[in-house]
Formats: structure tokens, C-alpha cells, sequence
């Protein structure tokens, strides 16, 4: 080798090599550097954030401890702050769980989902079984207070013989049976035609009188003007004769005396003009909406009302004990003074006079226009029922109807 010249790695003397071995040499020199030239500008870019090459995910055929290989095995950072958040980072996987795989989740989000649908389930059948519960107490409750409260209401029965053709044989031409207690119908025929109603108009005479408070004691006489100029009637009861109001009022009531009626309307504030209208007035405060007066004793065709109407008046002429007294009483003896003779009055109720005592209130009526009337209010096993008969054709007529009406009553209202 010639002085001063340096033997580079690629010669070889070729004294002392074969020139296929030189030749051998040089390609694999340059293989390996072409390597590795293709290694370094094909090595796949590392994450920066975690400094980490790669998360092992843990699976059901995985090893349980698996290692987290750090990127940074090789190389090593150096000054700035890469050192504390690759410790911070490591920090932190180390200390948190592994994350759970995807079916893994949804399965578990289902099974709560179950968890919860079936526990709103169960709470709304509670709920739902509370409220049932409190809504039958509240009926048992209630029907419990009905049933202390209101009694069953009263009905008249085929087997008592109240059947449509028995309900036929009724003569009279308006009928109006009420159960008082319960305010139940129990039997109506034309109960709101408007007809004369003859001295039925005597109850409302009664209640008037003893609404005016007047001294029952004092005296009153008969004069020219109590006499019937309508229909011409008669009275045992002569002009002159001095009565207390109490048997004026008790004559009028158990025999429909007409002259003792027309005195106690005369005797009155205002007289007869503001007497009658005292009678529409307590009427109209009744709820008599088809009734009208324009005399106290009835004897007028222009005295009207409904087997309806009537029966409210009947319900408030039961609240005087007197009426329901004098009206029921079989017979009363009064002296007229004067020097004339005493006279004997008796019921003109068939039925009391009989000694029906279940009737506790009454008043008969009788004109041409009219018919013949009755009311009457009778205790059917201590129950108040009013009866309504108006324009019965015959003289016992109206009593037939009320005694049929009476035999349904007592068999039906047990």
C-alpha cells in the first residue's frame, strides 16, 4: 500500500481476497443499508398524549395481570414537562379499573333497566292496590251511612193487590199517594189536573186562623154576611150565635160547618178580602203553584188546586196539633148561647167515625163543581203517608178509594 493512503472498509486487497468474495462483500453492505434506510421511513407514528405504545384490554382469554408497556422503554425524555405528565399518566392508569368490554356494559345496562322496570312495576301495583282499597272502604262508608241515613223507600206490591187493574177500580178522578218520610210517590192518577176542590179549602181556613194568633177563648158571633150566597146552603149553626174560636174552629174542621168558617175568615185583619189573600199567600209560600182561593169555605167553584198541591198542604197542616186534633175527633157538643139549644156535631168522615185511628189528620168536601174530595194523612205502621182524592163521583166513593189505598199500604210498608 502506498504511504499516506488510508484502507477504506469497502477495499480489500486483492492479493489476499478472491474477487467472487469481494464482489459477495460489497452486496451484503449494501443490503443492510437499504434496510435500514426502509426501516426509518416506514416506522409507524407513537401517541404523544400517554406516552404510552399500547393498552392491553383485558378479555375473557386474556392473562388477568397484563403489563402496560411504556413507549418510552428505549428512549427516554429528557428535561421539560413530558417527565411529570408521563408520571401523572401512570399515576392514573394505575390507580383506576380496567375498562369493561362493550357486551359486558350493555349487558349490565340491561339488567338494571330490568331492575328498574320491574321495581316501577311492583310500586304501581301497590299504589293500585292501595287505592283500591281505599276507594271500597269509602264506598262500604258510604253505603253503610245511606243505608243508617235513608230507609229502603216504600213501594205498593202486586201480592198486596196493587196491581194495574186494581189501580183501575179507583173512582175518583185525581189520586196523589206520598210517602211523607221518604217523599216517595207511590201511587198518582192526573195528580196535577187543576180542579175545585170544595171544602178541602177549610185546612187552609185553619191554618190561616191560627197563623193570625187571635185569642182562642174569645167569642165570635154569627152574622148575616157568613151566610153561603154561592150556593144557598143551609147551617144548623143560626145568625146569632156566639161561639169561642176554638169551637169554630172545631165545627169547621170535624163537620165542615160553612158558617164557622165564613166568621173565622170574616174575623180577620183587613176581613174576608185580607184573609183570602192571606190564604193565596201561604199557598204560594208552599209551593202551591196551581192552587187558588178566593173564599174560605169552599162552597166557590173557583177554589182550585192538584192532588199535587193539596198534599203539601197536607204536610203543613200537620204541624198544628190542633188541626190534627179537631180534624180526627168523632164528635163535639157545642153550646150557641142565645138561648138555643146546644148542638151535636159528628166527623163526616166515614172512616174516623168508624174508629179508624190510624188516621191522624182529615178534611172531606163535597160540591157539584167539585165532586166528592178527601185528604187524609194516616200512620201505615208509624209511617206518614198522605192521601189525595179528589172528584170521586159517588157519596162513598172517596171513602172506598181510601180504604182500598189503605189495605195496600198496611200490606206493602211492613
Amino acid at each position: 500500500m502506498p504511504y499516506g493512503r488510508r484502507s477504506s472498509s469497502l477495499e480489500f486487497p486483492a492479493s489476499r481476497f478472491p474477487a467472487w468474495l469481494r464482489c459477495f462483500a460489497v452486496i451484503s453492505l449494501l443490503w443492510l443499508n437499504i434496510g435500514a434506510s426502509f426501516g426509518a421511513t416506514h416506522e409507524p407514528a407513537r401517541p404523544s398524549s400517554a406516552r404510552v405504545s399500547r393498552q392491553v384490554v383485558p378479555s375473557s382469554k386474556s392473562v388477568p395481570n397484563a403489563k402496560i408497556r411504556s413507549s418510552n422503554k428505549a428512549k427516554k425524555p429528557t428535561g421539560g414537562k413530558a417527565p411529570r405528565r408521563v408520571a401523572h399518566k401512570r399515576k392514573q392508569l394505575k390507580g383506576a379499573e380496567l375498562p369493561m368490554h362493550a357486551s359486558q356494559h350493555a349487558t349490565q345496562h340491561r339488567k338494571q333497566a330490568a331492575r328498574s322496570a320491574r321495581n316501577t312495576h311492583e310500586l304501581r301495583g301497590v299504589r293500585r292496590s292501595v287505592a283500591a282499597a281505599q276507594r271500597n272502604a269509602t264506598a262500604a262508608a258510604a253505603a253503610r251511612t245511606a243505608a243508617h241515613a235513608s230507609p229502603r223507600s216504600p213501594r205498593l206490591l202486586a201480592r198486596c193487590g196493587y196491581t194495574p187493574k186494581s189501580r183501575g177500580l179507583l173512582r175518583a178522578k185525581a189520586v196523589y199517594v206520598v210517602d211523607e218520610r221518604t217523599h216517595t210517590v207511590l201511587t198518582e192518577k192526573q195528580a196535577d189536573r187543576v180542579m175545585p176542590i170544595a171544602s178541602v179549602s177549610k185546612l187552609m181556613t185553619a191554618v190561616v186562623s191560627l197563623d193570625a194568633r187571635h185569642a182562642l177563648n174569645a167569642p165570635l158571633d154569627v152574622t148575616v154576611q157568613d151566610q153561603d150566597f154561592d150556593k144557598f146552603t143551609g147551617s144548623r149553626l143560626s145568625v146569632g150565635s156566639r161561639l169561642s174560636r176554638h169551637d169554630m174552629l172545631h165545627i169547621a174542621l170535624m163537620s165542615s160547618e160553612n158558617r164557622a168558617a165564613a166568621a173565622l175568615s170574616r174575623d180577620y185583619a183587613g176581613g174576608r178580602p185580607g184573609f183570602v189573600a192571606a190564604m193565596n199567600a201561604k199557598a204560594r209560600a208552599l209551593g202551591m203553584r196551581h192552587t187558588s182561593f178566593v173564599n174560605g169555605t169552599g162552597l166557590s167553584p173557583h177554589n182550585v188546586s192538584t192532588a199535587r198541591d193539596l198534599s203539601l198542604l197536607v204536610a203543613a197542616a200537620s204541624r198544628y196539633p190542633l188541626i190534627r186534633a179537631y180534624s180526627t175527633d168523632r164528635a163535639q157538643v157545642v153550646l150557641p148561647g142565645g138561648g138555643r139549644a146546644r148542638l151535636s156535631y159528628v166527623n163526616s168522615n166515614a172512616l174516623v167515625r168508624g174508629g179508624d185511628r190510624s188516621i191522624v189528620l182529615q178534611k172531606t168536601g163535597f160540591i157539584n163543581e167539585a165532586g166528592h174530595c178527601v185528604v187524609v194523612r194516616m200512620r201505615v205502621h208509624g209511617r206518614p203517608v198522605d192521601i189525595v182524592v179528589l172528584g170521586a163521583p159517588g157519596a162513598r166513593d172517596h171513602i172506598a178509594d181510601v180504604e182500598r189505598i189503605s189495605r195496600w199500604l198496611h200490606c206493602s210498608l211492613r
